[in-house]
C-alpha cells in the first residue's frame, strides 16, 4: 500500500509535505493543530500546547519593543500544526525532518506575508518562554539547559485547555491582522 505525502486538515483540505503550497495554509488549521500539540513531546507535568506557547511568544515580542514582529512570533512554530512538535535534540538527529519543516515554514510565512527568516527578537522571546515553561511545566532537575543559560523566566504560567488555546491563538491572529491591515482573511 502506497502512502500519499499529504494529510487531511481540520478544514477539510489536503496539505502536501513535499510541496507545501501557501494557498493551502489555513489559519484555522494552524490554530486547531497547535492547540492539540503538546510542547516537550508530551513530557511536561501537564498538557501545555504549542498554540499557548505561540500566543505568549507573540505578546512577549511586542513587550520587548517590536510589535511589528508579533505576527512572526505567533506563527514561528506554525509548521508544527502539520508535522507535530519534535524536540530540539531529536531534530538534530533528523536532517530530512528539518528540511521538510523549513519548506512548510516557508509556505506559512509566504501565506501571511512574513519574511523567510524569523527576526532575532522572535528567537529571543522563544528562549525566554522556554525558560519560563521549563520552570513551570517540567519535572524538577539539577542539570542546566545550556540553550537558556542566563535567561530570566517571565511570570508564572498556568496551562490552558486546547479549546482556550485555539480561541486565544485565533483571536491573537485576527487582532494582529486587523491592526496591521495587511492581510485579509
Amino acid at each position: 500500500m502506497k502512502t500519499r505525502p499529504d494529510i487531511l486538515t481540520y478544514s477539510g483540505h489536503y496539505f502536501n509535505f513535499l510541496e507545501p503550497n501557501p494557498e493551502t495554509v489555513c489559519i484555522e488549521d494552524i490554530a486547531a493543530g497547535l492547540s492539540k500539540v503538546c510542547r516537550f513531546a508530551g513530557q511536561s507535568r501537564q498538557f501545555y500546547s504549542v498554540a499557548q506557547h505561540s500566543v505568549h511568544v507573540s505578546y512577549l515580542v511586542a513587550e520587548l519593543g517590536h510589535p511589528e514582529h508579533a505576527l512572526a512570533g505567533l506563527l514561528h512554530d506554525a509548521a508544527e500544526a502539520y508535522i507535530g512538535d519534535v524536540t530540539r535534540p531529536l531534530k538534530q538527529l533528523l536532517p530530512d525532518y528539518r528540511q521538510i519543516e523549513k519548506r512548510i515554514e516557508a509556505a506559512v510565512f509566504a501565506r501571511f506575508g512574513l519574511p523567510p527568516e524569523l527576526p532575532p527578537v522572535v528567537k529571543q522571546a522563544d528562549l525566554i518562554m522556554l525558560a519560563t515553561e521549563q520552570r513551570d511545566f517540567m519535572a524538577p532537575h539539577d542539570d542546566p539547559w545550556y540553550c537558556i543559560e542566563g535567561i530570566e523566566p517571565q511570570g508564572a504560567l498556568s496551562a490552558w485547555d486546547h479549546d482556550h488555546a485555539r480561541a486565544a491563538f485565533s483571536g491573537r491572529f485576527h487582532q494582529l491582522v486587523c491592526e496591521a491591515e495587511v492581510f485579509h482573511v
